[in-house]
């Protein structure tokens, strides 16, 4: 197939509402985006561009490992795709020193990237709460929203009562520490819910880039269509029981939280 040209790619993403100046969260899957004119590169170029000088991009970069320590100049991220995994590597790029991190380039990088806690993943202190009080874009790039770490945000500025034991490995004073949190976590299928959500309120812009489907909403947007879903119903993201051994495991956390609820 004929390479899309680089030019084309911004003209793009500025058709589809990605504002110059702004803070921009891609969550993206090159294979579905390309070829591109410079590949990976000539994306996050592409990417970098749109947002124009005085904006920020920026890119889940969380580790694929709980076992070792995370390394903010070593630790790859390739469980998210070629393009994180590129883009936290090049000059001028930051990267938080979190399992959970993400990267950032452009004028509020410093702050996105920012130290956050490793015990709440995504929530109001980490990059994608920032990105959020700042306002800023999300956009799927031939990704749907079971990729959209914004709905993790929503599910932590709603207060869902149901987490799945996690944990990871950090470096403190020169010694190893396995550090034990609870997640808001499940399989993540059904934030697709988000689509018909988005489109039926009409805060949502769809279109092509490259060879991609595109989707564009503000961060304030999701996260405040996603908690009043879940005011409505706590479990709206979770599948039924006997569906995702994740989601079940979730759901049983409910049943601890209402019998700690009964003995207080």
């Amino acid at each position: 197939m004929e390479k899309v040209p680089i030019r084309d790619l911004v003209d793009q993403l500025h058709a589809l509402g990605v504002a110059p100046g702004g803070i921009l969260l891609v969550h993206t899957a090159f294979s579905r985006v390309g070829p591109v004119e410079k590949g990976i590169l000539g994306l996050i170029e592409a990417l970098r561009v749109a947002v124009g000088p005085r904006g920020t991009l920026v890119m889940p970069s969380m580790s694929d490992d709980d076992e070792h320590p995370f390394d903010p100049e070593r630790t790859p991220c390739r469980s998210l795709g070629v393009v994180p995994d590129m883009f936290w590597r090049l000059p001028g790029v930051c990267r938080s020193n979190s399992p959970h991190a993400f990267a950032a380039a452009g004028p509020d990088a410093d702050h996105i990237t920012a130290p956050h806690p490793v015990e709440v993943p995504h929530g109001p202190k980490s990059p994608v709460g920032r990105v959020h009080d700042a306002e800023g874009q999300v956009l799927l790039l031939g990704a749907s929203h079971d990729a959209n770490t914004t709905i993790h945000l929503a599910e932590a500025l709603a207060g869902v009562r149901y987490r799945r034991p996690k944990h990871c490995t950090v470096l403190r004073d020169a010694k190893l520490m396995r550090v034990d949190y609870a997640e808001t976590d499940h399989c993540c299928q059904r934030f697709v819910l988000m689509d018909q959500w988005l489109d039926a309120a009409r805060r949502q812009r769809r279109g092509r880039v490259g060879r991609a489907e595109a989707r564009l909403a503000g961060a304030r947007v999701i996260a405040n269509l996603a908690i009043a879903r879940l005011r409505l119903d706590e479990t709206v993201f979770l599948h039924p029981a006997g569906v995702d051994p994740e989601c079940d495991e979730a759901r049983a956390s409910l049943s601890g939280c209402s019998r700690a609820a009964m003995r207080s």
